[in-house]
């Protein structure tokens, strides 16, 4: 399987992260993407480098401004008399009607759900290419590759049309997919990270012609908490085409297997002629950040799973964070996939 991949990410860094009123280095750290390389690599996959296509893919999924912002931010961000080393909000304008601001701190407000998505030097340069490491995948499979896995960083499931939040700045399965869309009629995005992947959900919720679909933690109880209730199910001519499965927290393989057959389901029912997969390896029950408890082994047969759907497939990196796990549950999903296309 190629696997598509920019040292840029490097560039992005994050180091301010709060958890539980606790400011410390983010868990979403430029070794992931090191860890996730070197075991794709070392288990045999051709690794490429992406096109560019610049901004037009990004564009067809978010907003002017918040792209302007992105781009610009950090530099306005060091003008500051005081600033930190990182963009991070202060204010945000919450839950009723408001008026988008002029100044930096508004703006970083409205365009930053959390204070999990600091925007330093080199955020927009890696956030700009993981978004052409999806392109890049998704063209190669409207070239004719049967699967290919974009290794993304930093993660987009949880960027909206114009949020960043949850380690997320450009939303790259929202982009995958809907440069697939230029050939497929109808296109399925099936998000297996731990967390709901909100911005995805957000961004096509009004449409019926890309079908979401995530299996998660329960967000009652775990981020995002405020998206990714199986009440969801999308509005306008979007109505039921989004599914949301949430689990229990410390869910098995077994619980996170039935959901995909659940999703699998809906799936076939779709019809889609091209698919999607946000690919979070921090259902691991070695994951650190703790909200499911899924193997290597479960890794390996939701990945068959999929792969028996027969379609053009793009695995995207989403979530799946350090631990001595990482990498051999990359390798035992893609090894998953492939045997069971064979």
């Amino acid at each position: 399987m190629k696997i598509v991949y920019s040292d840029q990410h490097a560039r992005h860094d994050p180091q301010t992260f709060l958890v539980r009123g606790v400011i410390q280095r983010s868990a979403e750290q430029p070794e992931r993407a090191a860890h996730l390389l070197g075991a794709a690599s070392g288990a045999g996959h051709e690794v490429v480098p992406p096109q560019s296509f610049g901004l037009a893919p990004a564009q067809a999924v978010h907003t002017p401004e918040y792209l302007d912002f992105l781009q610009a931010a950090a530099g306005e961000w060091a003008k500051l008399p005081g600033a930190g080393p990182e963009v991070v909000p202060n204010v945000h304008p919450a839950r009723y009607p408001a008026t988008y601001p002029t100044a930096l701190a508004g703006r970083a407000g409205w365009h930053q759900a959390d204070v999990s998505c600091p925007i330093g030097p080199g955020t927009w340069n890696a956030a700009l290419a993981a978004a052409e490491c999806a392109t890049t995948a998704a063209d190669l499979v409207l070239s004719g590759a049967r699967e290919v896995y974009a290794l993304c960083r930093p993660p987009g499931h949880h960027a909206y049309a114009d949020m960043a939040g949850g380690f997320c700045f450009l939303n790259n399965t929202a982009i995958a997919a809907q440069h697939l869309r230029a050939r497929h009629a109808r296109v399925a995005l099936l998000d297996v990270d731990v967390h709901h992947g909100n911005g995805t959900q957000g961004i096509f919720y009004e449409r019926d012609d890309v079908l979401t679909v995530s299996i998660h933690a329960d967000p009652s109880v775990y981020y995002p908490y405020f998206w990714g209730h199986a009440h969801e199910t999308g509005t306008g001519k979007g109505h039921g085409y989004n599914l949301n499965l949430p689990l229990p927290l410390g869910s098995p393989d077994a619980r996170w297997l039935e959901a995909g057959d659940k999703a699998l389901e809906r799936l076939r029912a779709f019809a889609p002629s091209a698919l999607i997969v946000a690919l979070g390896l921090d259902a691991s029950e070695h994951d650190p950040l703790q909200g499911l408890k899924v193997t290597g082994a479960g890794f390996r047969a939701m990945a068959a799973k999929i792969a028996r759907l027969g379609l053009p497939t793009v695995l995207v990196q989403e979530g799946g964070y350090l631990s001595p796990e990482l990498g051999r549950n990359l390798v035992q999903f893609l090894a998953g996939f492939e045997s069971a296309r064979s």
